[in-house]
């Protein structure tokens, strides 16, 4: 029998999921935002890094849906409820969307970490899940880790330590 907690951890635009008594870890939140969906109940959770606010951005041939906050978050719903989550109980909890640069012109373009903070907003409420707490914007990056047996998200921000929510 195996006792040992697992850390799964997820990469930068892609989408992953744990049961407790496992933790779901991602590094290297700048501007993007790392989106924690989970079913306290069913101790259940999915974890997306979102890069880019919205799918009409997309380029490349191959498309990634974990990397845009309008494709992720209804990506990671569906993955949760294959495994047994109940979309009436899920709840979420958010960190990142830093913006990282200090810009002379602040164009749009450049706001990317409060643009993937609203349309990730915009994306939890458009599927009726409450953002429980969050931790975003600054200009700092962040660690965040959670834990879907307490619901707890664990966040390290460089030069600041470590909190949770």
């Amino acid at each position: 029998m195996n006792n040992c907690i697992q850390v799964v951890k997820v990469g930068i635009a892609d989408v992953k999921l744990v049961k407790a008594p496992d933790l779901i870890r991602t590094s290297g939140l700048g501007s993007c935002v790392g989106v924690i969906i989970f079913d306290f109940a069913k101790q259940i959770a999915g974890l997306a890094h979102i890069m880019l606010p919205s799918s009409s951005l997309a380029k490349q041939e191959e498309f990634n849906p974990a990397k845009y906050a309008d494709t992720a978050i209804v990506h990671l719903v569906s993955l949760l409820k294959a495994e047994g989550a109940s979309q009436h109980s899920l709840k979420a909890k958010m960190a990142g969307g830093a913006q990282m640069f200090q810009f002379t012109s602040m164009s749009d373009v450049m706001r990317i970490g409060p643009r993937n903070v609203e349309a990730t907003r915009n994306e939890l409420n458009q599927l009726k899940i409450p953002i429980l707490s969050e931790d975003v914007g600054g200009n700092s990056g962040r660690t965040i880790e959670f834990d879907p047996k307490k619901g707890t998200l664990q966040i390290r921000t460089v030069n600041k330590g470590t909190h949770e929510i």
